[in-house]
């Protein structure tokens, strides 16, 4: 009985080993990451810069690609494709949510992203023809002067 006491406490001992030093330090130079964590930090304060209010988001982008797809990978150019961004400083028109906004993240270093705002309102179906996009993201609507009707300047 004392002989097999004696072994297992061998046994217990000889298979507790103390870790490498130098295994721990490679190991976690090889699989942590080497991102700064400043660059996942909330970026709040772009709100304010850029004309969006984080509690009402816009409902439409513009998205223009400003860089080429030239020696960049594959999904990257597949996701420009899907995207509609084949043409450089083309805007394509993309609804605000999570699954557009997935791709798009994809792309960003690649891309200008800016909110569509309507100051005038959306357009009603015929007056689509006469809507155009100006410089600073804003839909405007031309409004075509209608011939009165004779009845109401009669009274």
């Amino acid at each position: 009985m004392a002989l097999s006491s004696l072994s297992a406490k061998i046994l217990t001992e000889t298979t507790r080993l103390s870790p490498c030093q130098w295994f721990v330090c490679a190991r976690s130079k090889h699989t942590r990451s080497r991102v700064p964590p400043e660059y996942y930090a909330e970026r709040s304060k772009e709100h304010e810069k850029y004309g969006g209010d984080p509690d009402q988001p816009h409902k439409l982008h513009i998205v223009t690609r400003v860089k080429s797809v030239m020696r960049r990978p594959y999904w990257e150019k597949d996701m420009v494709k899907y995207l509609g961004l084949q043409k450089a400083n083309t805007p394509v028109i993309h609804k605000n949510t999570p699954t557009v906004n997935g791709q798009l993240k994809f792309v960003k270093h690649l891309v200008r992203i800016q909110p569509l705002q309507t100051p005038y309102g959306l357009p009603e179906e015929q007056d689509m023809a006469d809507t155009y996009i100006n410089s600073k993201g804003e839909l405007i609507i031309r409004r075509l002067l209608k011939p009165a009707d004779p009845k109401a300047n009669e009274s």
